[in-house]
This record gives structure tokens, sequence and C-alpha cells, in this order.
């Protein structure tokens, strides 16, 4: 979290969110009202949201990350044009993305792109579109939600699809748990990737033609000139 972000949820009434990550901050604001709804239940948890704040109270909604990356800021305000009497603000966070960048060094120090492999919303079609032409961009391209239970096989299928323009060596990492107890991360090679088993607590980076391996960590050079 920003420390914005903490000062906000310090001085809420209410704070609401999916359940597990109501979980994740329970114990450091012990003194606020917790409130949440399972997956599935984004409307309602906005809808929430918005009636908590029509009664007065200052309320958070809180997301994993950042609340504008994947998460829940467009449907906070898709619902919110019910609701013209409040006033919504959305307060940056640390997104997978850069958060597990730290953790491997320095892969997107150049242009990248975030692709998430869940079809739950969005068509594998699509995606199947946008992973090969950004491997044909040559972009560094990190990956969310990469498996789950009913798409176990899906990161196989987009590391495939990526050899189509890039190497088999192109240097990739992964971290899993970002940011919470039980941290790891792993540096491989594209080839090695895709048959590697991940989670949906794992996210993926696969560099790009330039990015390589320095002292241990996954480095994508910008371009400076050395004087």
């Amino acid at each position: 979290m920003t420390l914005k972000a903490i000062r906000t949820l310090e001085n809420s009434d209410v704070i609401i969110g999916y359940t597990v990550y109501v979980d994740l901050v329970k114990e450091h604001f012990a003194d606020k009202e917790f409130l949440s709804t399972p997956m599935k239940k984004e409307v309602d948890r906005c809808v929430m949201a918005f009636e908590e704040a029509m009664k007065g109270k200052t309320v958070s909604m809180i997301c994993s990350g950042d609340a504008g990356v994947y998460g829940m800021a467009g449907l906070m305000y898709e619902v919110g044009v019910r609701y013209p009497q409040v006033q919504l603000e959305v307060i940056p966070g640390v997104t997978a993305a850069t958060g597990g960048a730290a953790v491997l060094g320095a892969p997107l120090i150049h242009d990248f792109c975030l692709i998430s492999l869940s079809d739950l919303l969005t068509p594998w079609e699509k995606i199947e579109a946008r992973l090969l032409a950004a491997a044909q961009a040559d972009f560094v391209i990190c990956l969310y939600n990469p498996s789950s239970k009913k798409r176990k096989d899906y990161l196989n299928r987009a590391c495939r699809l990526m050899l189509q323009y890039k190497s088999e060596d192109t240097v990739c990492g992964i971290v899993s748990m970002i940011g919470r107890e039980g941290e790891s991360s792993r540096m491989l090679s594209l080839k090695e990737l895709m048959d590697t088993p991940v989670d949906m607590f794992t996210t993926v980076w696969i560099g790009n033609s330039q990015t390589r391996e320095i002292g241990g960590k996954m480095v994508t050079p910008r371009g400076y000139r050395h004087e």
C-alpha cells in the first residue's frame, strides 16, 4: 500500500472488499467496521459501499494491488452513476507488475504490456490476439491470472503462441505471493516457462529480445548510451 492508502483507511468508518482482501488488512485496522462479499459479487460489493456512504460514513473499497489495474475502480464509477451525491476518489496502490518486477530486478525498464490470461470476462480469441501482437512488437509482457483449476494449460498455450515471435531462450521470471508471507521468485527461459506449473497467486514476466540476466536478476535495458 501507499502511505496515502494507509491514511485513507485510518480515516475511514467502513472498509469493504472481497473476503480474502479484507482478511489481509483486518488486524491492521482493528477498530474499523468491515463488510465483504465473495468472488463474483463485485456489483453487490460496490452497491454496498455506496449505500454505506449514503448513511454519511466514510467508506473505503479495497482491492489487491492497484484499484485501477484489473481492480474495482472502473466498476465503482459505473455503479456510482446511481449515487451522484457520493464523492468517489481512487487511491493508487502497487500493482503486481511493478511489485513483482522489483523482486526480479528490473524487467520493465522499457516498453511493456499487461495481459490477463483469465477468460472469465474476455474471450480467449481476444487474449490470443493480444499475446501475438505484443510478442510480435517485442514488448516485455507481464501476465496476470496465468492459471487456475479450470485453466491449467493456459500459460502453456500462451507461451506456445509467443514462441512464434520470441526466442525460446527469452529471459522470463515468475513471482508468487508478491509482498505477502511466502513470497518466492524464479528466473527461467521461455522454453522452461512453458511447462512450469503456476497458480492464481503467481505473476509472470516474459522479457523482450534485449532482456538479460545480470547478477541473478532479470534486467531489460532502456538503451542509455554510455559516455
